[in-house]
């Protein structure tokens, strides 16, 4: 975030006197405390104060990018997590290759009649199936689809950081977001790389 002219001043009064109160801080200022305490509570919500009754202001040590580092490694999953766009497991490669054209993605998850999770097709997958000469209506999408062990799953409570590391170790351009039960994996959500850019600038924006 960008500190005003005022802020940082106040950060500079906290680091060289801390712990200082409010009012004294408003004292160096020349300015009333209700002034400075929209600046007070800023600071103190962004984490480069510290607050604590009876006794003062704390300066935290902490710099604007350890500061973002820190909200970065609180993000989960469920905080960002998308609608997910499936295809059960006996539909054709056709009718695939029209839901993800419709729905914009990179990733389709295929499922089973209860929403469990059996399988992945990506755009290579797809357009690997349409070179042929097959008919693409008649070639069900269980038989080109990427399964299990093979595919990379992220839930709801892991950390956002965790799923963009795998978005990268993996190559890949989305994640299923899975319930795990006695069933299987329940599809809930998917996370991809847009997501992650997306949250970063949400974040650089303070939204």
């Amino acid at each position: 975030m960008e500190l005003s002219d005022r802020q940082e001043t106040i950060i500079e009064i906290v680091k060289e006197n801390g712990p200082i109160t409010g009012e004294n801080i408003s004292n160096q200022l020349n300015l009333s405390r209700a002034t400075i305490r929209p600046d007070l509570a800023i600071l103190t919500m962004a984490g480069f104060l510290d607050a604590r009754p009876r006794v003062g202001y704390f300066y935290t040590g902490k710099t604007g990018s350890e500061l973002l580092t820190e909200k970065v490694k609180k993000f989960k999953v469920k905080d960002f997590q998308s609608v997910p766009v499936v295809v059960k497991e006996g539909a054709s490669v056709y009718d695939a290759i029209s839901t993800m054209f419709l729905g914009d993605v990179g990733t389709l998850f295929v499922v089973d009649d209860q929403s469990i999770l059996t399988g992945v097709l990506s755009r290579k997958d797809l357009l690997r199936a349409s070179l042929g000469n097959q008919d693409l209506n008649t070639v069900p999408v269980h038989i080109i689809m990427t399964r299990m062990p093979n595919i990379t799953v992220c839930e709801p409570n892991e950390l956002l950081i965790e799923s963009a590391k795998k978005l990268i170790d993996k190559q890949i351009d989305g994640l299923p977001v899975v319930k795990k039960s006695k069933k299987g994996m329940q599809v809930i959500g998917r996370i991809t790389k847009t997501t992650i850019t997306q949250a970063f600038v949400e974040l650089i924006l303070d939204k």
